[in-house]
């Protein structure tokens, strides 16, 4: 009895199946759900920050959040049927839901459109047309430029960081701000954080993006040190970037000390991946770029005046 067992142990390990992923797991996916709550986060405090020494409109804010999440997962399904080819080639995306064939691409449009265009129509209804201009350029950028040309340019990292630097503007003139110093501070604030940050994913992830056939800065780059001194440059711009609220008279000392020195320590952890040129150093800048963008908008809400 004992020698039966032990003869069935391994084929019923061998053929058990793996867990499928459940339709709110997949939608979850289709969405991207966790990568967009970033998104969501920079157009709370750029809302945040325009409503500071005034009272709150947590229903217009409410508005806010719904019609900018309505777009950004709208946008992120079309992002996913245009890229279902080349997900289908990478491990890391193989079984997101399209090019595991879990979902049909036809429910995946219908979502993308329904989301996208419920969201901008949400937003210019309860909280201002120019939010739902930005948000709906956002929506154009993002599916219409930056994702077709990840086949043919790397240049789509510089296209790419457009509709992500845009929400805190969104979240700016909702709550009746304008497009002024202010507004366009924040808008190069998230520009130039992100280009270390995704530089550094590219790098991790260089050799499943150049046989799925994105054109990437980081492909070809095995010793680390293009991808390491691009990182230092646009966090180096950062920094100097960042001493714009001193001379414009909208953030104190605080933030005049504190942001561009958050920036020159991504610049010393770019310049030591440029050097090192390993996994662990590029490790280290990727998740500092992770604490950067938390950490930068406390230390500007409290900083910022009015």
């Amino acid at each position: 009895m004992s020698e039966e067992k032990t003869d069935l142990a391994p084929v019923a390990e061998v053929a058990a199946p793996e867990a499928v992923p459940g339709l709110r797991s997949d939608l979850a996916v289709l969405m991207k759900v966790r990568l967009n709550f970033f998104v969501l986060i920079t157009a709370f405090f750029g809302y945040l920050l325009a409503s500071k020494g005034q009272s709150m409109e947590w229903m217009r804010l409410l508005h806010l959040i719904i019609g900018t999440a309505a777009a950004a997962f709208g946008s992120a399904a079309f992002n996913q049927l245009m890229e279902v080819d080349l997900d289908a080639r990478m491990r890391r995306t193989a079984n997101r839901p399209l090019p595991s064939r879990r979902m049909d691409p036809l429910v995946a449009f219908g979502i993308g459109w329904v989301l996208s265009a419920l969201g901008i129509i949400h937003l210019a209804v309860n909280v201002g047309h120019l939010a739902a201009y930005l948000t709906a350029a956002t929506v154009a950028v993002y599916v219409f430029i930056y994702t077709p040309l990840k086949r043919f340019s790397s240049t789509n990292t510089l296209v790419g960081a457009i509709p992500g630097a845009i929400p805190p503007m969104i979240g700016w003139v909702g709550a009746g701000g304008g497009l002024g110093w202010q507004a366009w501070f924040l808008f190069g604030l998230l520009f130039f954080w992100q280009l270390p940050h995704f530089i550094a994913i590219n790098w991790l992830c260089r050799e499943e993006y150049e046989s799925a056939g994105y054109k990437m800065w980081s492909n070809g780059d095995v010793s680390g040190k293009k991808s390491g001194l691009l990182s230092g440059m646009f966090a180096l711009m950062l920094a100097g970037f960042s001493l714009i609220p001193a001379w414009q008279g909208f953030a104190n000392l605080v933030w005049t000390i504190g942001g561009p020195l958050l920036a020159l320590l991504m610049t010393a952890l770019a310049v030591k991946f440029s050097v090192e040129g390993d996994r662990s150093s590029a490790r280290r800048l990727f998740f500092f770029t992770l604490l950067y963008l938390p950490v930068a908008l406390v230390v500007l809400l409290l900083a910022w005046k009015k």
